[in-house]
């Protein structure tokens, strides 16, 4: 039994000349970015409350410290906590909310050319990329994780799979029949693939605390 994309997701003939003309999406992918930007947004909000009431009170707890591996405040108080000079959820808070805007507009119908779908592509690329480094960071030098940053980077990794698919499906990312094809009939395969890795990566680095 194999599992295909959704119905209204599924490559056709009349794709093909799609790379120059504007195209929208299916239900099921819309209502994917408004999930995955909402899931995103909430792990912003949240993370940016507890940075304000940390720096109020640098003595202050964050809910989800809950032991000296899954430590949010730990994280928090990282220098990679603020990446780009402003603390990293901040600009969660601008990027989930384009995501959750664009979803609402593939909704109601809205289609997009080339150019957008490849600009939206390239700022999920930045997402999941800046995600791998602070995943990095987390695991191997701050040494604590935190739970709603990792609901944030698997928000990020399911929207730049499915968004890169998307754009694959529809000829706006040149690719070999073959790849094409996995896309369309596989699109779920390099999500659950790159999750899992990091859950592994999780899990291997602190073997000694999870079966102790």
């Amino acid at each position: 039994m194999t599992t295909t994309a959704p119905p209204d997701e599924a490559r056709t003939d009349a794709d093909e000349p799609s790379r120059g003309a504007a195209v929208g999406a299916g239900r099921a992918f819309a209502w994917m970015l408004v999930i995955t930007g909402a899931a995103g947004l909430l792990a912003a909000w949240v993370i940016t409350l507890d940075k304000f009431k940390l720096l109020e009170d640098p003595n202050f707890t964050p809910g989800c410290s809950m032991n000296p591996v899954v430590s949010c405040g730990s994280v928090m108080k990282s220098e990679q906590a603020a990446a780009f000079g402003a603390p990293n959820p901040m600009i969660g808070l601008v990027a989930y909310g384009i995501v959750i805007c664009v979803g609402m507009s593939l909704i109601a119908r809205a289609r997009f050319p080339r150019w957008y779908w490849l600009t939206f592509n390239a700022g999920t690329l930045f997402g999941v990329v800046f995600c791998a480094w602070l995943t990095y960071q987390s695991l191997y030098n701050i040494n604590a994780l935190c739970l709603w940053c990792s609901l944030a980077w698997v928000a990020t990794i399911i929207m730049f799979w499915y968004v890169t698919a998307h754009n694959v499906r529809h000829g706006f990312l040149p690719t070999p029949a073959p790849v094409r094809g996995f896309f369309t009939e596989f699109p779920w395969v390099m999500p659950v693939l790159h999750i899992g890795i990091i859950g592994m990566l999780i899990l291997t680095r602190w073997w000694d605390f999870w079966t102790s």
